[in-house]
Order: C-alpha cells, then sequence, then structure tokens
C-alpha cells in the first residue's frame, strides 16, 4: 500500500497545501493541546480534543505530501497515511487508531469511557506525533512551516 494506492481507491484527493494551511493546523493543534488539559472538563471531552491534536499533524503531514483524506473512513485514512508520509512505526498508528474508535465511541454512543491513563497517553501521542511532524517538516518541506 501507498499514498498512489490510496489515491487510486479514492481514499485520497490530490491536494496543493500552503503555508497558511500548515500554519492553521498547526494553530488548531496547539489549541485542542492546550483544551485537552483543562481540568474542569470531562475526561471523555479532554481525550477528543488530544486526539484531534494529534490528527491535525496527521493532516499537516498528508497535506504537504499532496493529499487529503476524502470519503468515509477520513479518519481512518488519515492516521494510516502517517506510514506513507513521516515512516511512523506500526505500533503508534496501530495505538493512534485505538484511540480514534475509542473516541468515536466516547462522542456518540457512551460516556465515561476514557481513563486517566489513556487520556494522558492520547496527549503524549499528540505531543510526541508533534515533534516527528515538526522535524520531518524541517528536513523535507522547510518552505510550509515557521
Amino acid at each position: 500500500m501507498s499514498l498512489k494506492d490510496l489515491l487510486e481507491e479514492d481514499r485520497l484527493k490530490q491536494h496543493k497545501t500552503s503555508r497558511e494551511e500548515i500554519d492553521n493546523l498547526i494553530a488548531v493543534y496547539e489549541r485542542d493541546l492546550a483544551d485537552s488539559q483543562i481540568e474542569h472538563m470531562s475526561i471523555d471531552r479532554r481525550f477528543a480534543t488530544a486526539y484531534s491534536a494529534a490528527l491535525m499533524m496527521a493532516r499537516a503531514a498528508l497535506a504537504a505530501s499532496g493529499y487529503r483524506a476524502s470519503g468515509e473512513g477520513a479518519h481512518y485514512t488519515t492516521i494510516h497515511s502517517l506510514a506513507y508520509t513521516i515512516g511512523l512505526d506500526a505500533n503508534t498508528i496501530n495505538k493512534f487508531n485505538k484511540f480514534r474508535k475509542k473516541r468515536n465511541i466516547s462522542d456518540y454512543e457512551m460516556a465515561g469511557m476514557v481513563s486517566y491513563q489513556e487520556l494522558d497517553e492520547a496527549i503524549a501521542l499528540a505531543q510526541n506525533l508533534h515533534k516527528i511532524v515538526v522535524a520531518w517538516f524541517n528536513s523535507n518541506h522547510p518552505e510550509l512551516i515557521k
């Protein structure tokens, strides 16, 4: 599987990004990471914002690679594209995908499913992904990042 394969399966669309778009995605990451640490919010909501922060970094890497996810399963595709954009390891991708599933359940089906440990892990994932993606930008697309 590759980004080209995902494009041919219509799970990706070609996309020309800009520095402004990348700046905006990073700004959303920063907002969501900060919101994930607001103690008076529910754990479920904090978890969802930590997940969103991580997803923004995956979207930024995908956009810089010339694509955006489309259609049903866009979050799934964006997460799994990290293997092809920044070379993220399968274990981290699998953990991120588990968080996607848990976020879906806690957002749409059942409250109170997220533990403090899972919240901490989601925040750590977002922070680590930010570090990796920014380093990748600096090496591969310095024109797109401050």
